[in-house]
């Protein structure tokens, strides 16, 4: 009884952490964009036309650790830069030209270890970006939580990031990455629709 009270209260401490952390990341945040005296305004020309298709999902059962749905129109690749990281994989789109990079990790006692890291990666895009905005993640049914950076402006490299985790065993990250000249005003159509690709994928994670 006293080590089932003690891992309860030690998973209470976990989660206490991540949010704490997450609401240091916000206030990061809020003082960043407050502090930025430029304005993002998208530049007034027309986007090219796209051919967008219908949404349609699959799930990813393959992986050992974690689930997901992907759309029909991507492809799932592994991460041939990590070879021997089993469980990262790449969500390819073809047709647009990008990648949703997922990496997982067990956490293993490192989950402030991971939180730091997923936001060290994403300041990396700061000097970039003209805007963030962060979205939290929490869904007590599946043991999903986390925080998703959107980061706005023409120059920026990876446009959204997030991470998910369980806070005991699971640590799971994605970026967007597309294989392409910077553009993200003539990409802005493109970044929209697989964006709620993303949402799709955060909504239907689950751990194994």
């Amino acid at each position: 009884m006293k080590n089932k009270q003690s891992a309860v209260s030690s998973q209470q401490s976990v989660l206490k952490t991540i949010f704490l952390l997450l609401l240091v990341n916000c206030i990061l945040l809020t003082v960043f964009v407050s502090c930025d005296d430029k304005t993002y305004q998208p530049k007034p020309k027309g986007y090219f036309r796209i051919d967008l298709p219908e949404k349609e999902y699959v799930s990813l059962d393959s992986m050992k650790y974690y689930s997901f749905e992907h759309p029909v129109y991507s492809k799932i690749t592994p991460d041939y830069l990590s070879p021997e990281e089993k469980e990262w994989v790449n969500v390819e789109f073809p047709s647009f030209k990008g990648t949703i990079h997922i990496s997982y990790k067990n956490v293993d006692n490192n989950i402030e270890k991971y939180l730091e890291d997923s936001y060290y990666m994403m300041t990396k895009h700061i000097s970039r970006a003209m805007g963030i905005r962060d979205s939290v993640v929490a869904n007590p049914e599946r043991k999903v939580y986390g925080l998703v950076y959107f980061l706005e402006g023409e120059g920026v490299a990876s446009p959204l990031q997030f991470y998910l985790t369980d806070s005991v065993n699971h640590f799971l990250r994605g970026s967007l990455y597309f294989n392409v000249k910077t553009n993200n005003d003539s990409l802005a159509p493109v970044i929209d629709f697989i964006t709620d690709d993303i949402r799709h994928l955060i909504e239907t994670v689950k751990w194994k």
